[in-house]
């Protein structure tokens, strides 16, 4: 059972603080100060409150008793609502009862992690000379402020910056893989966002454990990666199958176009009619990335993607949707070999491993790497790169799904030799007559 007591700092002969204590079982013994002072000679040891021989002391007796009220009935609302119930919980109630305004303590993970959600709009984007964090980041920040409140309740502790050193990033890192059961890329994500958020807390001069400079990333082994992708084949499979639903010939006309034009989702299902270009050469689609802030121009080369362009693009639709349907495309297509892949378990909502039917795997991200994947070894990687986006080859090759082939380079280059040998000017050693 829950019990409060209120106690004098000191037994000086001068005002001291009055302190509240809070024990709400055998480990969990909280004390904080309440704000208000009194002499000791004004203090009843009896009641542990003041006494009420002054109109003043009567005041205070009963702000103490008005707090004690509050405490029991904020903590029976707290707990059960599974809220952390420590000095910060104590110290917020204090500051409620009395509204008093709320000093902020920058030095709390989840108040710094709001601070940069805050500030979005003014932060400088990492390499560019550019502010404001894209949506997806400041999404990105929000879940992560999510986890970290789960794991606060999972621990009962509010977590400072300061308690961020290697045997907590260790129990965390445990807790994300062991018990959420999340993936390990995503786990890693999740480590190297506590990372960053220290750090960046650094930078305004408030105190970090300097242990977090040597926390290192980490991610999903490569040969452990089952990437699905549609080939040119399966592409075409589903381009020619007959479908009856208006939504089914929709969401196809989407994943055709996301396999020709290599972009996330989210800025396949923003693009409109205006956002394509005419030049002598062709149509150019022009777009800025959503995630990286990134412009790129992509050439429409498919006949059936031109003539969806110019008489029928596909209406707009849910990305949740657009993965509802591609499934059941790619089912009636018959692509339904039995691979190796991570699909969301309905029972413990996280990814699990085993093998499936092939369409029950993709998604509309498979629509990017479709085109990396199918493109790559036909076209120069860096223009396919200049399409796509990405700004380092090595995580361009580590995205598309291709084993590792030790001819193939070897084959290239003696195509492209070939035809470079085609094109050279060819001389003749030509006899001079008069010289013979």
């Amino acid at each position: 059972m829950a019990t409060v007591k209120f106690r004098l700092r000191s037994n000086a002969n001068k005002n001291v603080s009055i302190k509240v204590r809070l024990m709400t079982g055998r480990n969990n013994d909280i004390e904080t100060n309440t704000g208000f002072t009194i002499n000791p000679k004004e203090w009843s040891d009896a009641t542990n409150k003041p006494k009420q021989n002054t109109a003043e002391n009567k005041r205070l007796f009963n702000d103490l008793k008005k707090l004690e009220t509050y405490l029991f009935d904020s903590l029976n609302n707290d707990l059960a609502n599974s809220v952390i119930i420590d000095k910060y919980w104590l110290e917020n109630r204090i500051n409620d009862c009395f509204k008093r305004i709320e000093k902020i303590d920058n030095g709390i993970l989840v108040n710094h992690i709001q601070y940069i959600i805050d500030n979005a709009n003014t932060r400088k984007i990492k390499g560019r000379n550019k502010l404001g964090l894209s949506e997806n980041r400041i999404k990105g920040y929000k879940t992560f402020k999510k986890i970290i409140e789960n794991y606060q309740e999972v621990i009962k502790k509010q977590i400072h910056l300061l308690d961020v050193n290697k045997p907590f990033v260790e129990k965390f890192t445990n807790w994300l893989i062991n018990t959420k059961e999340y993936s390990v890329n995503y786990a890693g994500k999740q480590i190297d966002n506590l990372k960053t958020v220290c750090l960046d807390a650094e930078k305004l001069e408030i105190p970090i454990n300097n242990q977090i400079k040597f926390i290192e990333s980490f991610s999903e082994n490569t040969e452990d990666r089952l990437i699905v992708t549609l080939s040119i084949d399966e592409i075409e499979q589903i381009r020619t199958t007959e479908l009856e639903t208006k939504a089914h010939i929709n969401a196809r006309k989407w994943l055709l176009i996301g396999c020709q034009i290599g972009q996330r989702s989210n800025d396949l299902l923003a693009i409109t009619k205006e956002d394509f270009r005419y030049t002598s050469k062709g149509i150019n689609l022009d777009l800025i990335q959503q995630k990286t802030s990134k412009p790129v121009t992509i050439p429409i080369v498919e006949d059936y993607i031109i003539d969806m362009i110019e008489n029928n693009l596909p209406y707009k639709i849910s990305s949740q949707k657009l993965n509802e349907y591609i499934k059941e495309i790619c089912k009636i297509a018959k692509i339904d070999e039995v691979i190796k892949g991570k699909k969301i378990d309905k029972d413990t909502k996280r990814k699990k491993l085993d093998f499936y039917p092939k369409y029950e795997l993709i998604t509309s991200h498979c629509f990017r790497r479709s085109f990396a994947t199918n493109y790559y070894k036909r076209m120069h990687t860096p223009i396919l790169m200049n399409i796509t986006g990405h700004t380092k080859e090595s995580i361009f090759l580590n995205y598309i799904n291709k084993s590792e082939d030790k001819d193939a380079n070897a084959d290239l280059f003696r195509e492209i030799h070939g035809i470079i040998k085609s094109k050279e000017p060819q001389f003749q050693v030509i006899k001079n007559e008069k010289a013979s």
